[in-house]
């Protein structure tokens, strides 16, 4: 038999025996998406007066826009928005490995769904809440996971 199949598919600490990078995210979460939402608000303010002011007619499809860009530039370049700097946590890949591009697009696309699904939120909140490793709906279809920072990392 191959070695290499008998390898365990995760390679992120198990909330188990490593309890403390689980310990409080999915708050912690929350009050990063809230810091983050009034950031998008802000450069979204900031944005308007480049659209003529056009951009007041429009301002919820433009944040949508801007905090779609946000979220994928944030994550794509440190596995983190800013708000989830600022509470020390982290997204990463099943592999352990922090978000890539594409995996910073396609998990910002699958909050966008749930964000305009009230039920896929309101599924993705209850995971959170309930699973060992605290992952949302996105994360369960993508195998990623939100987690503490290390120290010193």
């Amino acid at each position: 038999m191959n070695p290499a199949m008998n390898t365990p598919l995760w390679s992120l600490p198990d909330p188990e025996t490593q309890p403390e990078f689980y310990s409080d995210v999915a708050m912690k979460r929350f009050f990063a998406w809230v810091l983050d939402t009034v950031m998008i608000a802000l450069i979204t303010i900031l944005v308007v007066p480049f659209t003529a002011f056009t951009g007041l007619f429009f301002f919820p499809f433009l944040m949508l826009i801007v905090g779609f860009a946000y979220r994928v530039v944030t994550l794509a370049g440190g596995s983190a928005t800013l708000g989830m700097r600022v509470f020390a946590i982290e997204f990463r890949q099943a592999n352990g490995e922090r978000f890539t591009l594409m995996m910073a697009f396609l998990h910002t696309f699958g909050l966008s769904v749930s964000f305009a699904l009230t039920l896929l939120q309101v599924v993705s909140i209850v995971l959170m809440l309930t699973t060992a490793r605290g992952q949302g709906l996105t994360d369960h279809l993508l195998g990623t996971v939100a987690i503490n920072k290390a120290r010193g990392a």
